[in-house]
């Protein structure tokens, strides 16, 4: 009975190991891989950098306002007499000349009271909440895919903890049946045993299911449109979060989430355009020049010119049109103030879940591995009285499921105190700051 139960172990290890050789491994993932390839794959990070770096140009045209502007000209009329006039359509000289001439003209803004400025720091604001609306979605990503990484983790323990269940009642299998051909056992125990053979393969089957959609999830998460074949490192405990004060958590997060910071941006920038329509209502004084020659042309025209000039304009009346324009803009402020205090309501309530949810999974850990160690304890006693026949088979398999279940309940414990930490790291900001180190915005 030794040997056989020996050679079982050997054919189930050894037939393990074949199909091992004779599969290629898939290449090992760490998590800092893992948001390496994100960073650079996944399409939401690259479409959030574009639109920072998009707003980082509206910056510069408003900034235009305050250098000159330069324009150079070409031209060349012809008229059908020395007579021509434009007698409809315009105020300006209707006289026409023949020419040909070319000339620059050049202006200047000197003041516009403050309306070029606060568009400017307007354009600013923005520029900087889309730079951390980026973050944000970089955060997120990375939180995907932390997410997905232990979750892949967890699926392959699980499928572990299968297989060895299904390769433990295969054993048991062949030693019951062995031991009913020989008089010492009946086929109504050949037939629990059986039963629970088919029930492990059922799980495994399931595992093995669940195992293959993590890991295309996984794929999905570091930005791959194909299924990629990684395999995740495994990570020690000692990698998760310190839960520290419930109240210092919830000031970090206030401090460091840049959803709050882009929604301050956004509030500043409004406010500075509000200021810019009011100003709109001012004097804008610039200046002008214009110079240029001409080689060919009537007589009556010279053949250099040159001019400049100050011109002051001052909006008298446009229908109400910059009083509305600075109201909405003010109008707009007050959204986005009350925007940002509904977000920090939201993040405070997010931090405590999050920080209530992992102290659940820590006691969850604990629990479960002290659950793990009675049932490994109960399968042994029970196999133990099962072999010297003062139990049935039943006893056996119950104690068998047990084990299962506080294995696989141990496992689905013990990543999902990774998952926890994950999502409290992101609700905190911890991982905004850490990765703001590691992975600096280009």
């Amino acid at each position: 009975m030794k040997r056989f139960f020996i050679v079982s172990l050997a054919v189930v290890y050894w037939g393990g190991a074949l199909q091992a050789v004779e599969t290629n491994p898939a290449p090992t993932l760490t998590l800092v891989e893992a948001h390496e390839i994100a960073l650079k794959n996944h399409p939401q990070i690259a479409a959030a950098n574009y639109r920072a770096l998009a707003a980082a140009q509206v910056v510069k045209q408003t900034r235009a306002g305050f250098f000159p502007t330069a324009t150079l000209y070409g031209t060349a009329v012809g008229a059908d007499s020395k007579a021509s006039r434009i007698e409809a359509g315009g105020l300006n000289n209707p006289s026409i000349f023949e020419r040909a001439a070319g000339g620059v003209t050049a202006s200047q803004l000197v003041t516009d009271f403050g309306r070029t400025a606060n568009l400017t720091a307007s354009s600013r604001f923005q520029s900087r909440a889309e730079s951390q609306r980026a973050v944000a979605t970089r955060e997120q990503v990375l939180l995907n895919v932390d997410q997905n990484y232990f979750g892949a983790l967890e699926a392959q323990a699980v499928l572990s903890v299968a297989r060895q269940t299904l390769a433990t009642r295969s054993v048991l299998v062949d030693q019951v049946s062995l031991l009913a051909s020989n008089q010492l056992k009946s086929e109504l125990d050949v037939s629990f045993a059986r039963v629970a053979l088919e029930e492990a393969r059922l799980l495994v089957q399931r595992a093995q299911n669940d195992a293959d959609a993590a890991l295309a999830a996984l794929s999905t998460a570091l930005g791959y449109r194909d299924f990629q074949p990684f395999q995740p490192a495994e990570h020690s405990l000692a990698a998760a979060v310190e839960t520290n004060d419930l109240s210092g958590l919830t000031a970090q997060a206030l401090q460091n989430r840049p959803e709050l910071l882009a929604l301050r941006d956004e509030q500043d920038a409004a406010l500075r355009l509000a200021r810019a329509q009011r100003d709109s209502r001012l004097p804008t004084l610039a200046v002008f020049g214009a110079a240029g020659s001409s080689p060919a042309h009537d007589n009556r025209l010279p053949d250099h010119y040159a001019a400049g000039g100050i011109q002051l304009s001052l909006p008298l009346f446009a229908g109400g049109l910059y009083l509305a324009r600075q109201q909405e803009a003010e109008l707009r402020a007050k959204a986005a103030s009350e925007l940002l205090r509904g977000l920090e309501d939201e993040i405070v309530r997010d931090v405590r879940i999050a920080w209530l949810n992992l102290s659940n999974a820590e006691q969850r850990l604990q629990t479960t591995e002290q659950l793990a160690k009675h049932a490994t304890e109960a399968y042994e006693l029970a196999q133990a009285r099962y072999n010297v026949g003062s139990s049935s088979i039943v006893e056996l398999s119950q104690a068998q499921l047990e084990l299962t279940s506080a294995q696989i309940a141990n496992t689905n414990a013990r990543y999902d105190v990774f998952i926890q930490a994950a999502i409290l790291n992101f609700q905190t900001g911890e991982n905004t700051r850490m990765n703001a180190a590691i992975y600096p915005m280009k």
